[in-house]
């Protein structure tokens, strides 16, 4: 059997990603891994106009950290059952380098990703995280697709 000790889930708290997270904790559970939540907030830049370039406005991306610390505390206080390590990240970047990192640095044996199920134009245009954290992640990953068969219950 697979030795499983820590286990990334990227969560953005999109019905996808709780999802992902559900089959997390279920994994956790049936490995005794640690779950390792990383929620990641994209730097907010606003095209000022084109003689002072791009503004980065770091106010916006402080509430986001801390809406996003809150929302963390609740989902591991309220979500996660008695018995399953749960700690989490709060990183700011491109999210599928920010998880590939966080996998790295905590030497993860696996990664449970949602997928928001994008195609044609939309998937071209915005291209997928989870696409890119199957290609470059240094352990195996998970992805979940939503609605297909599944077998844990929600």
């Amino acid at each position: 059997m697979p030795q499983i000790t820590r286990i990334v889930v990227p969560i953005d708290f999109s019905e996808y990603s709780k999802r992902a997270f559900r089959y997390a904790v279920d994994f956790a559970r049936t490995f005794r891994a640690e779950l390792i939540l990383v929620y990641v907030v994209e730097p907010v830049i606003y095209p000022a106009d084109f003689s002072f370039g791009q503004v980065a406005l770091p106010s916006v991306e402080r509430e986001l950290h801390e809406k996003g610390r809150q929302q963390l505390e609740t989902l591991i206080e309220k979500e996660i059952p008695e018995g399953v390590a749960a700690r989490s990240h709060i990183r700011s970047g491109k999210p599928f380098v920010e998880i590939i990192q966080t996998a790295k640095e905590e030497q993860a044996e696996l990664i449970i990703i949602a997928t928001h199920g994008h195609s044609g134009i939309e998937h071209v245009l915005f291209g997928s995280t989870a696409e890119k954290v199957v290609r470059k992640a240094p352990c195996p990953v998970l992805s979940i697709r939503s609605p297909e068969r599944e077998f844990v219950m929600p």
